[in-house]
């Protein structure tokens, strides 16, 4: 009897977990992982100093 009682509650605890870990895999699929947006960010910030460092300036006049 035991035994049944047991199995009973392991099935109920892995159908809660895996429940539980269908819901985490949704609500992350909906948000941008950090590493994507800081790697976007990165490259937006190299891109912008290239642009500052290749900018012709004006030549100073003596």
């Amino acid at each position: 009897m035991q035994s049944d009682i047991h199995l009973v509650l392991h099935h109920a605890r892995s159908a809660e977990l895996r429940d539980r870990a269908d819901e985490h895999r949704r609500a992350a699929a909906l948000i941008p992982h950090r590493r994507e947006l800081r790697t976007r960010l990165g490259w937006t910030l190299v891109e912008l100093g290239l642009r500052l460092a290749t900018t012709p300036r004006p030549a100073a006049a003596h």
